[in-house]
This record gives structure tokens, sequence and C-alpha cells, in this order.
């Protein structure tokens, strides 16, 4: 078979040789003719041929030789070949890609386009060297099955006995800037010529593949520059979030826990100060009571300083913690339990913040007599309702429960952990906020108290 292919070949290149010596004929015959026989009807010279006219057909043909010669040439290819250029065509193509006739991302295309034309491959493969590897950069023709695995720039010709694939290194000033590779039909082997075209393509290649691997290069850079900076950008965006978010749980822990013991400790004095005069005994109990008071709010402050919640809240649990923090506020709370389980911490400190908020805004808006906190564990919730006998509010007049600072402290906290808050007030008959958080909202965790 592979006889048989070479002598194919051999044919078809007799017929191209054969056809464009006819042409060359007619070529030569024809100026002769045109000049000397016609020029010579021209001056009146028929009998015998004018030296000067044959000196000058002769000069033509000499001058028109080689271009006539190159023009049958590529016209008995393309007869005698069909679609296949021939190597005149094909080294002449790559001459105007690598002198800049193609933009250099097109280059590969275009050398992988002309290798397998050129050689009537069945296949052919352009690969670059990028940051002193392989890598695939073009084939030909589009969507061709071709061999994936990168070639060994170290093996020039037939790169898998019996394979048909052949390789050649393209190499510019001793440096390897790529490999071309190219599979030959089975029947069809390359011919001397052909191999030859194949050699003179890769040796020309050189200097291109160095400026396409440069222009590779310089892209990859780039997009890893872009990853980077992206990544950058997202880094710094979730900084400033946690940043914002860790600012605003201070704020709100210090209005929910050190604010809220400051503000019961300037009501507390301001009550002394009032029954000062009428009952100076309860006075003076008053303010002996101020102290623990001012003790905690210390001690809430400096446990916020270090990023922690209250200590007993943290040792004890939700409920100790509220009746700890309660037990000077300036009306009566009685607090309630049904069970001695606790939430996860995150749900722990908010339901307790919760709570604080609403019974310092009873004690501070409603007028209330007494109020009281009730915490609830059930099977799907977490639940805290704090109730207060007070004035109450129309939610319509005073712009709905999310208007003040301190509700909205609440519905945020809650919504932290996945909860929700509901607040139902008439006025005489006072306020009723409940914080429910459902059980799948977070994990609980193993405590390791």
């Amino acid at each position: 078979m592979l006889q048989r292919g070479r002598a194919s070949r051999s044919r078809r290149d007799r017929r191209v040789g054969l056809v464009v010596a006819a042409g060359l004929g007619v070529f030569v015959v024809g100026v002769y003719v045109v000049v000397v026989l016609g020029g010579g009807l021209l001056i009146g010279q028929t009998d015998s041929p004018s030296i000067a006219l044959s000196v000058l057909a002769t000069a033509i043909v000499a001058y028109g030789f080689l271009p006539v010669q190159l023009r049958w040439e590529r016209a008995a290819a393309r007869f005698v070949h069909g679609a296949t250029p021939s190597a005149y065509d094909v080294l002449s193509h790559f001459s105007e890609t690598v002198t800049g006739g193609y933009a250099t991302e097109d280059l590969p295309e275009r050398m992988a386009l002309l290798l397998g034309q050129g050689t009537g491959a069945a296949w052919a493969q352009v690969w670059l060297t990028v940051d002193g590897r392989l890598r695939l950069a073009a084939t030909w023709p589009d969507g061709a099955v071709t061999d994936l695995t990168p070639p060994d720039p170290g093996q020039d010709g037939t790169e898998m006995p019996r394979s048909g694939t052949r390789a050649r290194t393209v190499r510019h000033a001793g440096q390897v800037y790529g490999v071309f590779r190219l599979q030959e039909h089975p029947d069809r082997p390359l011919t001397s010529t052909e191999e030859r075209l194949f050699a003179g393509l890769a040796a020309q290649a050189g200097l291109v593949l160095r400026q396409v691997g440069l222009r590779a290069q310089l892209a990859a850079r780039g997009e890893q520059l872009a990853a980077r900076a992206e990544q950058l950008r997202t880094s710094r965006e979730r900084l400033i979030e946690t940043q914002d978010a860790e600012r605003r749980r201070l704020e709100r822990d210090i209005h929910d826990g050190a604010q809220q013991h400051l503000v019961a400790l300037a009501v507390n004095l301001r009550l002394a100060e009032t029954i000062a005069a009428k009952a100076p005994e309860r006075a003076a109990k008053v303010l002996s009571e101020q102290a623990a008071a001012a003790q905690a709010a210390i001690e809430t402050l400096s446990q916020l300083s270090r990023g922690i919640y209250p200590r007993l809240l943290e040792d004890d649990g939700l409920v100790p913690a509220l009746r700890a923090a309660t037990a000077t506020s300036a009306i009566p709370v009685i607090i309630s339990a049904n069970s001695d389980d606790r939430p996860p911490e995150a749900v722990e400190a908010a339901l307790y913040f919760f709570a604080m908020e609403a019974v310092q805004n009873a004690a501070k808006h409603s007028g209330a007599a007494g109020t009281s906190v009730a915490v609830l564990v059930r099977d799907d919730e977490w639940q805290v309702t704090v109730r207060d006998d007070g004035a109450g509010f129309d939610p319509v007049v005073t712009g709905g429960p999310g208007s003040s600072s301190g509700l909205l402290n609440m519905r945020d906290r809650l919504d932290d952990v996945g909860g929700d808050v509901a607040i139902a007030s008439t006025i005489g008959r006072g306020t009723t906020v409940t914080a429910t958080v459902p059980c799948c909202a977070i994990p609980r965790p193993r405590r390791g108290r």
C-alpha cells in the first residue's frame, strides 16, 4: 500500500511536469509567432526572419520564462491535484503568513491549514510552547479526531512506527518554540517532496512561533492577574461585610446590654431623687441597690470589650441571665420558663438581648406597673414573650413597631438567627412582644460545659 501511494503521487507529479512543459512550449512558440512573424509582416520582411525581431523575441522569452513557468505550475497543480495546493503555493502562502499578512492570534490556525493542505495529511496540529510546556494551539480540519497527547519535542520524523504520525520540532536560535504534527492517510504516505515541505515549514516557523508564544504567555499572565484581582476584590468585599456586621453586632450588644443597665441606673436614680423628700428610707434603699446595678453595667462593658456575651448568659443560660439582669429594673419583672434546655449560643444571645430591649422599653415608655417574661421551649421552636400592663400604643399613629431604633434592633437580631418578632399593642391594655426562632434555623452545638 505504501508503494502504491508513492507511485500514485509520482504519476501525478509527472503529469504536472508534462502540463508545465507543454505550456512553456506554447509560450515560446507564441512569442516567436507574434514577434518575429507578425513583426515581419508589419515591416514588410516576409522572405527571411529579421535578426532584430528574433533578438527581441528571445529577450521576451528569457524575461517572461520564469513567471510563466510558475503560473503554469500552479494551474497544472490545481488541475492534477484538485483542491490540494502545490508546494510552491504552500511556501508562498506561508511567507505571506509569517510576514504579517494575518493577526498574531490567527497564525497557528493558518499554519495548521497550510501544513495539512500542503502535505495532504488527514489532520495537522500546531503545538506551542507556553511556560515551558507544549499546548495545542490549532488543529486542522476543525472537529477532526486527533491525538491530544503532547508530542516529544526532541524527536523529529516518524513519531510512532507504522502509525503514520509525523512530528517536526520548531526551533529558533536553539530554543524550542513548538511542534508541527500531522497524520498521514493510510493509503497515501508523504512523498519525498511533501516531507521536504514539512521540514521546510518547521524550519521557517521558529521566529513566528516565538512571537505567538510570547503573546500567549502575556495573555495567560493577564488572565492570572485578572483572576487574582477578582479574588482580592471578593476578599475585600467579604472583609468589609464582616467588619460592618461585627460593628452592627457590637452596637446592638452595647445598646441592648450595657446601655440598658445604664438606663435602668438613671431611671432608678431619678426615682430616688423624686421620693427622697417624701420617703427618705425608701430612697436610701433604692440608692443602695444602684451600686450593684452600676457594677453590672461595668461588667457588661468589660465583657463586650473582650467580644463575648455576658458571662452569666454564657455560663448558666438564658433564664438565670435574665433574672440577674432584671433584678434592678425600675419596674418588677417576673421570669418564667417551661424547660431548662438551652438553645444554640447565637439564638440564646439573640433572645437575651431581645428580652432586655423589650423590658427596658416597657420601663421607659409604657408606664407599666410590672412586666413578665416567658421563655418557652417547644419541639419546633424557641419563644420569648414579654408582656406589660402599660399604656400601649396605636401602631397606625406611631408608625408601627419598626419605627424605633430599639424595635429595629430587635428585628435585626432575630433576623440574624432566622427568627421573627411579633408585636401586639392596644391603647390602655399594654403591649406584648414575642420573639420566635425555629429549632431548625441554627443547628444546636455541643457545649463544652
